[in-house]
């Protein structure tokens, strides 16, 4: 679901629709960590993580191509940087889907992880930006 207002401020949908899977998984997997489980039997864990996962897939070239337009070099700077927390964020839920069992533990610590953090941060950043 693409938040509303979004439509008004991006020509992008796609990257909306992006930044809302994974801001809306971030928050359930802060929830799964807090339900100390062993494993995902009976939850949406995995599938949250795949969808994050996939909605990582080009998220810089996508947010680039918004925002990089005329951008000035100090611009271009910052969604390189977007670009490879991107990366870096996909690589770390890459590592929690390899697992056979994905405890509320391991989601715990990939909550924690400095490339998740840098990455809602970023998408806040754009998000605000694309609606200014």
């Amino acid at each position: 679901m693409i938040r509303s207002g979004w439509h008004a401020v991006s020509e992008s949908p796609v990257l909306a629709a992006r930044i809302d899977t994974i801001e809306r998984g971030y928050e359930y997997l802060l929830a799964y960590a807090a339900q100390g489980r062993q494993e995902e039997t009976g939850t949406e864990a995995r599938a949250t993580l795949v969808a994050m996962h996939t909605a990582l897939i080009d998220l810089g070239g996508l947010a680039s191509a918004e925002l990089g337009k005329g951008a000035d070099a100090d611009v271009l700077a910052y969604l390189h940087t977007m670009t490879g927390d991107a990366q870096s964020a996909r690589g770390a839920i890459a590592l929690v889907l390899s697992r056979a069992r994905i405890s509320s533990l391991l989601v715990d610590n990939l909550n924690a992880s400095v490339h998740l953090r840098a990455l809602l941060t970023d998408v806040f950043l754009i998000e605000q930006a694309l609606k200014s």
